[in-house]
Formats: structure tokens, C-alpha cells, sequence
């Protein structure tokens, strides 16, 4: 068995946007899933305005990977320094940092560094693992760039809205409801047609197709993080062509009385160079955030609608009356 040396990987790109733009969109990790390709899920454990402790899930060499990272948020340094608390195998440590500086108006440099340790393996037992670090690192300063540089207001293009539903019935049968999505189109009327595969327990592949208004009809897919009955994020990795990203969480609450509430909460991304194709040559962005705000919030409505129908129907009358 070897063991292997500490490792350090610098990952640069240079992007046309200003410094504090760049530091913001690296600061904020709750938007990273519909930013960063590998990026699944992210649930905060504990936040302030200069650390903050959080559970990530995102895609290493092809499956669903999860740990716990340390943040400290250096805002006048424009510095984000990370520490993996909980690494999986074969990382035995990891720490690291994102770093912006200023190069020009409108111009900035961006590094970022990884400094970890590996279990001991047989020679070359970790290439798999280096290259994904590389790949990934790679493809995040590509997102992190492509969103930096987008044209206009980066609020209209980058947005989060959330819906909410008051059920009469528990919290966990509403989440039972989301969570089997294999059921959804017997029980949603813009689900055509739903493949799901969940591998191990709580890590969900769901291909789906949906119908929309003007009668055509769309397929995505998504990876989705089902936690204790009462969580639900997801990523969609297959996207229409108005959206550079989509990712979002299901939350569902008991309350005192009995009854429960669920939110849908939606992160978006828009692919500004589609909007003319798909909404019309005159459409403004702010147009195509409201568009897709109002598309994507009457799916979710329903669902969590018709989630509430089916979870009332399982509550005895007594119950209900009550509450």
C-alpha cells in the first residue's frame, strides 16, 4: 500500500466581470446548485455574515457524493477559504480556497485551490479521484464565468421565488406525495410520463416528461436529495432551452393545530441568448424572469395542491375537523 503525498491543485480563470461581482456569486453557496454543474444539493447547518457550516451533495465521477464543509467569508479580501469536516473515502482531509482579484474595471482573476490528503491505496488507486477534482474545479470556474458575464442585471437572471401551500394533513404524507414521484402522472395533470430511480436510499434519478401550454411537451431530469420527511432538493440536469439552471427545495412543516406547510422554493438561471427564440425577438429579460417565475410556480402550486387533496384524503374527518 502507498501512501499517497499531500496534494495541491490551482484552477485560474480570468473572467470579464468586476471582482465584488464574482466574490458574490462564490460567497453565496445557496445559489451554487443552478450555478455550478456538479453542485446537487446544499442544506446550511449554521450561517453568518462571515462563516457558516453547510452539507453539500454534488456529482463526483458520476454519483451523488455528500460531506460537510467549514466556510469563512472574507469579504474585504474578497477571499473564501473551506475545510471539509466530514470527507468521504478516499479523501482523508481537505481544505482550500477561493480567491477574486481585480485586474481591471470590469476584469478579475479567480483562483481556486484545493490542499487534501488521500487514504492509503495501491499505486494509481486515485487517479480516478485526482481527475475529478480537476474536472470539476474546471468546469466551475467555466459556470462561475458564464453566469459573471451574462449581459444585464444579474437579479434578472439570476433569481429565487417560493410557493406555499397550507395542508390539512401532516407534514410527512405531503412529503410522501413529492417523494414518489414515480406516481405523479396518475396524480398531476402536466406529468406525461415519469422514470425513477433512487440509488442508494434517499438519492433519486427522475426523468420526467411535462406538458405545457401550448400543448408540446418537454423532458427533463433531475437529481434529487429526499432527507427525514420533511426535505426535498433537487437539480435538473436537463434543461429546457430558456434555462442555464434549475434547481429547488421542497420543505414541509407541521404546525400545532395538526395541519401542516409546504413550500417550493425555485432557484433559476436563465440562458438570456434563448429568450428571443423561445418567448418572442421583444422580450425583455425581466419579461422572461416573469414568464418563467409564472411557469415554473403554477407547476409547483399544483403539485403541492394536489399533494394537500391527496394527504387530506388519508386524515380522518375528526382530524380534519379539528384542525
Amino acid at each position: 500500500m502507498v501512501t499517497p503525498p499531500p496534494h495541491t491543485t490551482r484552477h485560474h480563470r480570468t473572467i470579464q466581470a468586476p471582482a465584488e461581482l464574482v466574490y458574490s456569486l462564490v460567497a453565496d453557496a445557496t445559489r451554487w446548485p443552478a450555478v455550478f454543474e456538479p453542485s446537487v444539493a446544499l442544506r446550511h447547518i449554521e450561517r453568518s455574515e462571515e462563516e457558516e457550516r453547510f452539507r453539500i451533495w454534488a456529482m463526483v465521477n458520476g454519483t451523488v457524493s455528500t460531506w460537510t464543509s467549514h466556510r469563512t467569508l472574507e469579504s474585504d479580501a474578497l477571499r473564501v477559504t473551506f475545510r471539509q469536516e466530514r470527507a468521504r473515502p478516499p479523501v482523508t482531509s481537505m481544505t482550500g480556497s477561493w480567491t477574486v482579484r481585480p485586474l481591471a474595471p470590469g476584469r478579475s482573476e479567480v483562483e481556486l485551490r484545493h490542499d487534501f490528503t488521500l487514504e492509503a491505496g495501491p499505486e494509481g488507486s486515485h487517479e480516478g479521484f485526482l481527475t475529478a477534482v480537476d474536472r470539476n474545479s474546471v468546469r466551475e470556474l467555466d459556470a462561475l464565468a458564464r453566469v459573471a458575464e451574462l449581459e444585464g442585471s444579474l437579479d434578472d437572471v439570476l433569481f429565487t421565488f417560493t410557493d406555499t401551500v397550507r395542508v390539512q394533513a401532516p407534514a410527512e404524507s405531503v412529503y410522501a406525495f413529492v417523494a414518489r414521484a414515480d406516481s405523479w402522472p396518475e396524480r398531476l395533470p402536466h406529468v406525461l410520463k415519469v422514470s425513477l430511480r433512487e440509488e442508494p436510499p434517499g438519492i433519486q434519478e427522475l426523468e420526467m416528461e411535462t406538458a405545457t401550454s401550448d400543448g408540446s411537451s418537454h423532458v427533463t431530469r433531475s437529481y434529487r436529495v429526499c432527507e427525514a420527511s420533511s426535505w426535498i432538493a433537487y437539480k435538473q440536469v436537463v434543461l429546457p432551452e430558456l434555462l442555464h439552471g434549475h434547481s429547488g427545495v421542497w420543505s414541509f412543516q407541521d404546525e400545532a393545530d395538526g395541519a401542516s406547510t409546504a413550500h417550493s422554493q425555485h432557484t433559476v438561471l436563465l440562458n438570456p441568448e434563448a429568450v428571443g427564440r423561445v418567448l418572442g425577438p421583444d422580450t425583455t429579460l425581466a419579461q422572461a424572469r416573469d414568464r418563467v417565475r409564472d411557469l415554473l410556480g403554477a407547476n409547483s402550486r399544483t403539485t403541492l395542491e394536489r399533494a394537500a387533496e391527496h394527504a387530506s384524503r388519508g386524515v380522518p374527518s375528526s382530524a380534519r375537523s379539528r384542525s
